[in-house]
């Protein structure tokens, strides 16, 4: 699925009028939102893939879905590399390593090397950012 993305940049008040107010705090700003928080997503078990609300690319799929307990949706890999982009971030105590989409840049969470086989990725994504489109 990998494949070249345009990137795609916007003006703070461009966000602001696309996204929802918890969007754009947890997208542009670099929030987090509260696990289990409902409607985020972590307890959806369809087929199908998460694509990212700021700009539509798909970055997650259902297949690569796991329960990790945290109440954030989890996934050990993203559909592909070029989608998702790393920096490190120091905004705990401990350095951890954020990610965002690569096409737009809306914060998505955060990876960690907890995860399960094949990877022993989690990446633990904020579910307000994403959309979720059901396989047909």
């Amino acid at each position: 699925m990998s494949q070249t993305h345009s990137k795609i940049q916007r003006s703070d008040a461009e966000w602001k009028e696309r996204l929802t107010p918890e969007q754009y705090r947890v997208g542009v700003k670099e929030g987090t939102e509260r696990a289990f928080t409902p409607g985020n997503l972590n307890d959806e078990h369809r087929d199908g893939l998460f694509h990212c609300v700021g700009c539509d690319t798909p970055l997650w799929s259902s297949e690569h879905k796991f329960e990790s307990g945290t109440g954030w949706p989890s996934f050990w890999q993203p559909v592909s590399e070029d989608v998702v982009a790393t920096k490190r971030d120091f905004k705990m105590i401990l350095p951890r390593t954020e990610c965002h989409c690569a096409v737009c840049g809306l914060h998505m969470g955060h990876v960690f090397n907890d995860g399960p086989e094949p990877t022993g990725m989690r990446w633990c994504i904020n579910g307000v950012v994403l959309k979720f489109e059901p396989e047909e």
